[in-house]
């Protein structure tokens, strides 16, 4: 049983590097542009302003967001390719049917009980704008949610049989009719348990100016970011009373946003209310700077080095990536999601660190922020300001660095943790693999597998081919050999695992091509 549920964690691990492996080269681009278009940023290199360069900006940023703006889709397409064993065609489909019914399900439970919220303020309750309609912001695990229906429907349902009356609808059209039954029952029960929980956060906010808050606000932050609730949890602090009121030449402002704007870009070092910052900016930009600019590069090197080292080529093309994508443009999402849902332990151990760090920043009077947390703005309002102590918060940084990558390290290796470049024993080049002779190798495994008709089922994961046979007798090892193979591995009856490396998806390819022709 537990074996199985390894299994399981590993398959549903790799489903996910599919939507990541595309957010993070789209996220670098948004986050680039995103930071060249923010008025700071104009202010101060004026050429950024240039009508054309600020257009071609702009609308670089406009095409790279609508990636990140359907995270849930992305995540509900891939886990239904990745989960699917039957038919990933009509999984894909069944997971993008069943995604937007629940996403309307939600809206009609919101608008049913009188809990739509006006769109000036959603992000401050929850809700958020997905494809046109108004729902819950329950973020990519809307998708997993989805992916994972559609999935398991297709591979329960695929070949339902009806009566001759309903024969029209059986087969692969049954999958995609009960996935929008499930995901309709499901869009309309979800918001009845999230309710509570929003409320529940409402009630926690009375803590966020006790001197433990800024642990509470960076890893609340960290914690609610895979279940979209991270917006609510801001606002709690950023706009209300939970913040704290401030008043600043006779003016009252609610919540840390207002007042810190007030300060910072109109008041400036020299008032006398500059000194209200570090109490402001302790819920802001810094502790996100703590994930971008110190964290995330621990543990992108925490994860590489744990990685086998036949896939450490393909694994440190990915972090760069994804600690790049961070730094420039304070998108975190690939890399939280790389390993958030194969632990989610870890990742709570990721979130209180980051809390911690936050708490240090708060003693130590760091006063650096707006509300990204990119290189830039630590550039720009922590050495180009006064009065920032900005030297504490590199000291700081730097020693939280470290400690996380030697736990992260540690937990990776201790509990068998399958990030990315763990998921199989490492595996050699050969000739074959050197040469990309992928169509000589398809022709040796079919060959050495009994056949076509032996083939039920054809995947592949990192480093492995994984096929189901219907004859394990008539598998020529020897044979398989030849192929230029690194491993062949038998981990369940009518189930091998042939050990490629990292270019087994193109082997993975060329086989189906052959199977296809033959």
């Amino acid at each position: 049983m537990l074996k199985k549920y390894n299994q399981s964690i590993q398959k549903f691990g790799r489903t996910l590097l599919l939507p990541i492996g595309v957010m993070a080269p789209v996220g670098m681009v948004m986050g680039i542009t995103g930071a060249f278009v923010q008025s700071y940023m104009i202010e101060r290199f004026p050429i950024l302003g240039n009508p054309i360069i600020n257009t071609t900006l702009v609308s670089i940023r406009s095409i790279a967001s609508i990636v990140f703006d359907n995270i849930p889709l992305l995540f509900a397409m891939g886990v239904a390719y990745g989960m699917s064993k039957k038919d990933k065609g009509i999984a894909v489909f069944s997971s993008v049917i069943g995604y937007l019914v629940m996403l309307i399900a939600m809206n009609v439970w919101l608008q049913a009980t009188g809990n739509l919220a006006d769109p000036d303020v959603m992000s401050q309750v929850g809700q958020i704008q997905v494809l046109g309609i108004q729902t819950l912001n329950i973020n990519a695990l809307g998708g997993i949610i989805a992916g994972l229906i559609a999935a398991w429907a297709t591979d329960r349902f695929h070949n339902l049989q009806l009566p001759v009356a309903f024969a029209f609808f059986a087969g692969k059209k049954s999958v995609s009719i009960i996935c929008i039954g499930i995901m309709a029952l499901l869009g309309v029960t979800i918001p009845w348990v999230w309710q509570f929980l929003v409320a529940g956060l409402t009630k926690l906010s009375v803590i966020f100016l006790s001197p433990a808050g800024p642990f509470f606000t960076a890893a609340g932050e960290r914690a609610f970011i895979p279940f979209g609730l991270h917006h609510l949890w801001n606002s709690l602090f950023r706009f209300t009373e939970a913040g704290g009121t401030y008043v600043i030449n006779g003016e009252t402002y609610v919540g840390v946003v207002p007042a810190l704007t007030e300060i910072l870009f109109n008041l400036g070092p020299s008032s006398e209310y500059w000194d209200l910052m570090p109490s402001l900016t302790r819920f802001m930009a810094q502790q996100q700077m703590l994930c971008t600019m110190f964290a995330f590069p621990a543990i992108a090197l925490a994860m590489y080095r744990t990685s086998y080292k036949e896939n450490r080529p393909l694994v440190k093309s990915l972090m760069i990536t994804c600690v790049v994508t961070a730094l420039l443009g304070n998108v975190t999402e690939p890399l939280e999601f790389s390993f958030v849902f194969i632990s989610p332990v870890l990742y709570i151990i990721y979130a209180c660190i980051i809390g911690l760090g936050a708490v240090a920043l708060s003693f130590a009077h760091v006063a650096i922020g707006y509300i990204r947390g990119t290189i830039f703005d630590f550039a720009i309002f922590g050495l180009l300001y006064e009065k920032t102590n900005w030297i504490a918060f590199l000291i700081i940084g730097l020693i939280l660095s470290v400690v996380t990558y030697f736990v992260f390290k540690w937990f990776i290796l201790h509990f068998d943790i399958k990030t990315p470049g763990r998921e199989d024993a490492p595996s050699l080049d050969n000739t074959l693999i050197r040469e990309k002779q992928y169509d000589k190798i398809a022709e040796i495994v079919i060959d050495a597998l009994g056949g076509k008709g032996n083939i039920k089922n054809v995947d592949n994961c990192i480093t492995r081919l994984r096929i189901d046979v219907g004859d394990i007798k008539l598998i020529d090892n020897e044979k398989l050999k030849q192929s230029g193979c690194s491993g062949i591995f038998f981990p369940a009856p009518q189930h091998i695992h042939i050990v490629f490396g990292p270019m087994v998806e193109f082997v993975r390819n060329a086989v189906d091509e052959h199977l296809e022709k033959m």
